[in-house]
C-alpha cells in the first residue's frame, strides 16, 4: 500500500463567508473541523504532513495541538490559497516524488478516501495529477501532483489555486471516484453548517 506521499493541508483562508465564525473550528463530532482534517491526513500517510496556517498567533495553531504535523505559518496568506500552495511545496522534503493537496474545508472527506486516491499513483504511468472525484465523476479533491509540476506551483500567483496547471495535464490526471459528493462538498456559510447537521 502506498502510504508514502506528503500531504500539504491549506488552513490558511480567512473564512470570509462565515460572518464572524471560523469555519476550522465548526465541530464535527465533538471536534474541530481543522482538527479532523489534520488527524486523517497524519493516519493517511508515514510521509511529512505540512498545515499551511495564517501567521501567528492565531486561534487554529492551538486546535493542533499534540499532533505530529508540521505547523506552517503562510506570512503573506491574505493574497490568496496560491500563497499557501507556494509555502506548502517549498516546505517540502527534497526527496518527495508526488504531494497531496487536502483543503481543510471539507467536512466528509474521510482518512479511507485519501488512502484511496493515494492508492491510484502510479509514478511509472503517464499520469502526473491524480484528483479525488465525486461519485458520478465531477473533479474534486484531494489531488495529488507529481514532483514535475512542483516548480510551476512555486511559482504561481493570486488565488487561482491549481486550476491552470491542472488544465493544461487533463491528458495526464487521473479521476478517482470517491463515495458521493465528499470530494467536493465544503460548507462556506452558517447557513450550509445548519442544513448540513440537520441532515445528518
Amino acid at each position: 500500500m502506498r502510504d508514502d506521499i506528503p500531504i500539504i493541508l491549506l488552513a490558511a483562508g480567512q473564512s470570509s463567508r462565515m460572518r464572524g465564525r471560523d469555519k476550522l473550528t465548526e465541530l464535527i463530532d465533538a471536534e474541530p473541523l481543522l482538527r479532523r482534517q489534520a488527524r486523517i491526513a497524519r493516519a493517511a500517510t508515514k510521509a511529512a504532513v505540512i498545515v499551511a496556517l495564517p501567521p501567528a498567533p492565531h486561534p487554529r495553531y492551538d486546535l493542533l495541538r499534540g499532533l505530529d504535523v508540521t505547523l506552517l505559518p503562510v506570512p503573506d496568506a491574505a493574497e490568496g490559497i496560491n500563497a499557501s500552495l507556494r509555502a506548502g511545496f517549498a516546505a517540502l522534503p527534497s526527496s518527495s516524488l508526488a504531494a497531496m493537496i487536502l483543503l481543510a474545508d471539507l467536512p466528509e472527506l474521510t482518512e479511507g478516501d485519501l488512502r484511496y486516491v493515494m492508492q491510484s499513483i502510479d509514478l511509472k504511468s503517464k499520469y502526473t495529477i491524480w484528483r479525488g472525484a465525486t461519485s458520478d465523476g465531477k473533479p474534486g479533491h484531494p489531488t495529488v501532483f507529481a514532483a514535475c509540476h512542483f516548480d510551476r506551483i512555486l511559482q504561481m500567483s493570486g488565488d487561482t489555486g491549481a486550476k491552470e496547471i491542472i488544465a493544461r495535464a487533463q491528458s495526464e490526471t487521473l479521476t478517482v471516484p470517491l463515495p458521493g459528493n465528499r470530494a467536493r462538498l465544503d460548507l462556506d456559510t452558517p447557513e450550509a453548517w445548519a442544513a448540513w447537521r440537520a441532515a445528518r
